[in-house]
């Protein structure tokens, strides 16, 4: 867009309005345009007719007071070109170019790119041994000085040979040869100059093959086949020539076929490979697989051995156990000393190598059959007591007693271990006489130590109750320590141990009951011989 600047004078106003675009008050299509009234209420200009008015690129608001921004690029009114942009202003608009212009160009006020010449501007980067030249977009830096011949300027403007070897061609003529030097070159006569793998003969005029095979020991023991210019050796199995070295070099076997030449192990030879074992195995017949070692053969265990593959397995007999040191020796197992020996005999428990047995005490007990329980000794039954004809014998744990049963005076035996009173009216005394029991019954009991308290010992009581009857149960003798008690039930009593006995001992009880039954009272009397024992080893 081209701003006209041009001031429009009106009566009593002076506007500096671009007036390129048609607008309402300015240069002349509005000189009826008068100052705003004093008092007006118009935001920008007043009419003559009273009306308000609005400056160019402003349009009345419809309350046609107040003026609002015409936006030109929204209506289409601008004069944008192709390539510009269309950007609204307050009261105006511009145009921008759509693209910049770029290293090296400027933007004008007419939105056209002009070069920039930084060599005017200074803005260049030449050195100070360089020559600014400004080109279109740009600049280039020339070298202030230049090089003598033979010389080239590189860009930094520092002189680099020229090889005029490469640079020219054919410098020299035919039969020489060109040699570059510092800032020039030189040309030398060819001489004939034999390669590798041949000699110039006697006269000096051309070269000949080399037979290498005749000159020298290059192939060592393998074959040599000479070749125009060179030689190859046949090399033997197992080696391979090596091209560049001239040599036959060992094939490592085992490196370019694993897996596929032994069964464990591949070891090179010169030449050739050996194949080996892994521990537990011996090389076959083929000398290159593997077959297990039964090492079991040579008995490296001290009890039992099993072969597995590659290896071996010791193992005990029953009642030993494997060394946890060696894996080899097996050691004998203390079945009396693990943590259920205690358990293993009821006695006593006695170590032997690779078992054990259990013994009882010395008297009154036998090793079952199953050789780990003690049982007791029945002296009596087995008649390996020693007691008198007159004695009767009585087993207890561990042992047995002789016992005496006479029946005392008054008395007869009715049967084994009782005695019935005899009539009282034959008696010397028969007042003395009614006053004893009318029966003596006697009995044997037997419990071991440490028996838990209280402990029923012997019951008694009438064969059979009558209603109305009154018992009364009381222990005459041989408890003056009170180790007994007595309890008195519906139908007679029971005797009860109530402390607890560590030791064994022998006590002889005398109970007597009174029974009193239709106003009569009878006096019976049991004679109880008790005998704690050692604990049954069980």
């Amino acid at each position: 867009m081209t701003d006209l600047n041009l001031d429009c004078e009106l009566p009593g106003l002076t506007l500096g309005k671009h007036c390129e675009h048609t607008a309402k008050a300015c240069c002349g299509n509005n000189t009826e345009a008068t100052p705003k009234p004093e008092g007006s209420s118009c935001s920008q200009l007043s009419a003559a007719n009273g009306t308000c008015d609005c400056r160019d690129g402003y349009q009345l608001e419809n309350d046609e007071v107040n003026c609002e921004d015409i936006n030109e690029c929204q209506l289409g009114s601008h004069n944008c070109v192709s390539g510009q942009t269309c950007i609204n202003t307050e009261g105006s608009f511009r145009c921008q170019r759509e693209t910049s212009c770029g290293t090296g160009y400027e933007l004008q006020d007419n939105n056209n790119c002009k070069d920039i010449d930084e060599c005017a501007l200074g803005t260049h980067n030449c050195g100070p041994d360089f020559t600014c030249n400004n080109t279109v977009g740009s600049f280039r830096c020339h070298p202030t000085e230049g090089c003598t011949g033979g010389f080239i300027q590189d860009a930094i403007g520092r002189c680099i040979d020229i090889n005029e070897c490469v640079a020219n061609t054919g410098p020299c003529l035919p039969g020489h040869t060109c040699i570059n030097t510092e800032g020039s070159y030189t040309c030398r006569r060819n001489t004939v100059s034999c390669g590798r793998g041949y000699h110039l003969i006697q006269d000096g005029k051309r070269c000949e093959d080399v037979d290498e095979c005749r000159t020298g020991d290059v192939c060592g023991i393998h074959g040599c086949v000479n070749l125009v210019g060179s030689y190859r050796c046949e090399c033997r199995i197992g080696f391979v020539f090596n091209s560049i070295a001239r040599l036959c070099e060992d094939i490592n076997e085992c490196r370019h076929y694993p897996g596929r030449l032994c069964g464990h192990k591949c070891e090179n030879t010169e030449g050739s490979y050996l194949c080996g074992c892994t521990t537990g195995f011996r090389l076959s017949h083929d000398n290159r697989n593997c077959e297990d070692v039964n090492e079991c053969e040579a008995n490296p265990c001290s009890q039992e051995c099993s072969n597995v593959y590659g290896s071996y397995q010791c193992y005990c007999r029953h009642g030993y156990q494997l060394s946890d040191i060696n894996g080899i020796t097996c050691d004998d197992i203390d079945e009396c000393a693990l943590p259920a020996g205690g358990h293993v005999c009821s006695y006593q428990c006695a170590n032997a190598p690779g078992s054990f047995y259990c013994t009882c005490p010395s008297t009154g007990y036998t090793l079952t059959p199953n050789g780990r329980t003690c049982q007791d000794i029945d002296e009596c039954a087995a008649e390996t007591h020693t007691c008198s004809v007159s004695e009767s014998c009585f087993n207890v744990q561990g042992g047995f007693r002789c016992l005496s049963l006479q029946c005392p005076q008054n008395f007869r035996q009715v049967s084994q271990g009782h005695c019935e009173r005899v009539t009282c009216e034959f008696t010397r005394d028969p007042a003395s006489c009614l006053s004893l029991p009318l029966r003596i019954s006697f009995y044997n009991v037997s419990f071991p130590a440490n028996t838990p308290v209280p402990a029923d010992v012997f019951r008694m009581g009438p064969s059979n109750s009558v209603l109305g009857d009154d018992m009364l149960l009381s222990i005459a003798s041989g408890d003056e320590e009170g180790y007994f008690i007595v309890q008195h039930q519906a139908h007679g009593g029971v005797i009860s141990l109530r402390r607890a006995l560590s030791e064994p001992r022998d006590f002889f009880l005398s109970v007597e009951m009174r029974l009193t039954r239709f106003g009569t009272a009878h006096l019976y009397m049991a004679k109880i011989a008790v005998f704690v024992t050692h604990e049954q080893p069980i």
